[in-house]
């Protein structure tokens, strides 16, 4: 074994040692107090997002049924406005109500943890056990430099490659 690839092999450790741990997540949500209107501060790159440049938003309303109706807007490049109907329920009766499965395309469902919130519902930090997909959220266009930093620390903190986080430009329009 070289002294190089050795080096390289011991300073990856960490990384995979928080991959490797399970994914944190809040212990509880009120998800009435979650619902409404969230702005992405910033992403990691995924491919349904590819066509949004600004503006992303996402709705929450809670649904009788104990669901909560999803809708993600934002700003194309080209200026139009994208939209997406989803549905998102518990994960399961034994898992904590801040693990959801969100369906936007019936039968699939994906992972929406929350796994960070301000005690006063003012951002959020939502993410999947891969961690291929990290958003954090506010309910206002703009979120303070030392709030984003302490978030984007501890995704790092929770394994995410934080070097890969879009900035989501907000203009308040919409």
């Amino acid at each position: 074994m070289s002294f190089h690839f050795a080096l390289m092999t011991f300073a990856a450790l960490p990384l995979l040692a928080a991959v490797a741990a399970q994914l944190s997540v809040v212990a509880s949500v009120d998800l009435s107090r979650y619902a409404g209107k969230w702005y992405e501060i910033a992403r990691l790159p995924n491919r349904f997002q590819k066509d949004c440049a600004s503006d992303t938003t996402a709705t929450y309303s809670l649904r009788p049924d104990g669901k909560i109706t999803v809708v993600n807007q934002c700003v194309t490049a080209q200026g139009k406005v994208k939209s997406a109907t989803g549905t998102a329920r518990p994960a399961g009766t034994k898992e904590p109500n801040s693990k959801l499965k969100v369906t936007f395309f019936w039968p699939f469902s994906g992972d929406y943890w929350i796994i960070d919130l301000d005690p006063e519902y003012r951002w959020a930090m939502v993410g999947e056990p891969k961690r291929q997909y990290l958003w954090v959220l506010s309910r206002t266009p703009q979120l303070p430099e030392g709030t984003l930093d302490r978030l984007i620390a501890r995704a790092r903190e929770q394994g995410y490659d934080v070097s890969r986080l879009l900035r989501t430009p907000q203009s308040g329009k919409y």
